[in-house]
This record gives structure tokens, sequence and C-alpha cells, in this order.
């Protein structure tokens, strides 16, 4: 039961950052900007981060969708370490904490 509500909470987490990032308000394509990022980079992110949500979802994908999600954590912690912004670490660790319950069952 707890591997399937991580699962779910992951999938939610994933789909919720990927639509907030694929909106792309102002504020958001400012902060990928100011990262050194496209304006639009926003939007090709929250598109991986939603297909990432997708295919963990799917058994048959997941450790698809675990990879992707790894590549997309792990460059947003880096990221977030180059600018210093420390305050987005914890949300980071939220999800990497999240995968790692998730991708134990294989």
């Amino acid at each position: 039961m707890l591997h399937a509500l991580s699962t779910w909470i992951l999938v939610a987490g994933f789909f919720g950052a990927g639509l907030f990032n694929a909106i792309s308000t102002p504020a958001t394509q400012g902060a990928f900007v100011r990262w050194g990022y496209p304006a639009w980079w926003g939007r090709l992110t929250g598109g991986l981060e939603i297909a990432a949500a997708a295919l963990i979802l799917l058994p048959a994908s997941r450790a698809a969708g675990l990879i992707l999600g790894a590549v997309i954590i792990a460059a947003a912690v880096l990221t977030v370490l180059r600018h210093r912004e420390f305050a987005h670490l914890a949300p980071l660790g939220v999800f990497l904490s999240l995968m790692v319950a998730v991708g134990s069952s294989f």
C-alpha cells in the first residue's frame, strides 16, 4: 500500500510541476531566464515532467519514467546549486525520496 501511495504522490507531483511549468507564467519564464535558460525552456521542462508522470503511472514504462524523472531532478538540483537558490532543494529532495521509494520495487 505504501508503494502504491508513493507512486500516486510522485505521479501527481510530476504532473503538477509539469503543468505549472508548461503554463509558464511570466514569473516562471523569468526564473528560467535568470538561471540562464531560454524563456521557452519552462514549457519543455513541463512537457518532460508530464511525460515522466505518464510513464511512471503505467507499470510497463515505470522504469523509463523514473529514469526520465531522475534526469529532470538532477538537472534541477545542479541548476539550483549553481545559482545558490537552496530553498528549492527541499521539494527536489521530496521528489528524489519518492523516486527511491517507487524504484525500490524493481
